[in-house]
């Protein structure tokens, strides 16, 4: 299961009336790639393919594919407002490392990634 800070659900709500995705889901997942071996990804989608992952985090629904579910079991999706580099930040207790970017991770299964040029 994944989560939700109320800061998240507040922006994610703000973000989806404004783009006029009312009924849309929040799509996360994980991809191959970034500095640490594997990347976060977050984007709109109309609704659930078949085997996704439902979860319900207030008012915003989150829809996560089978291949990335073990990777984000038990994440929490905050946003921070911040002059210094706001945005959605992701923390997963899956990860064993994670770029300074905060957009890549290392878990204990996958290969070293390269060094992180951020």
């Amino acid at each position: 299961m994944i989560t939700l800070t109320s800061a998240a659900q507040d922006a994610l709500t703000k973000v989806m009336t404004e783009k006029g995705l009312d009924d849309y889901a929040l799509r996360v997942f994980v991809s191959g790639g970034g500095c640490s071996g594997l990347s976060y990804g977050m984007t709109f989608a109309e609704g659930p393919d078949i085997g996704d992952q439902v979860f319900e985090a207030g008012t915003v629904k989150v829809v996560i594919d089978p291949g990335s579910i073990s990777y984000l079991d038990g994440a929490e999706i905050d946003y921070i407002d911040s002059l210094m580099g706001g945005g959605f930040r992701i923390e997963n207790p899956n990860a064993v490392r994670s770029c300074a970017c905060g957009s890549s991770f290392q878990t204990s299964a996958n290969e070293q990634g390269t060094p992180c040029s951020h």
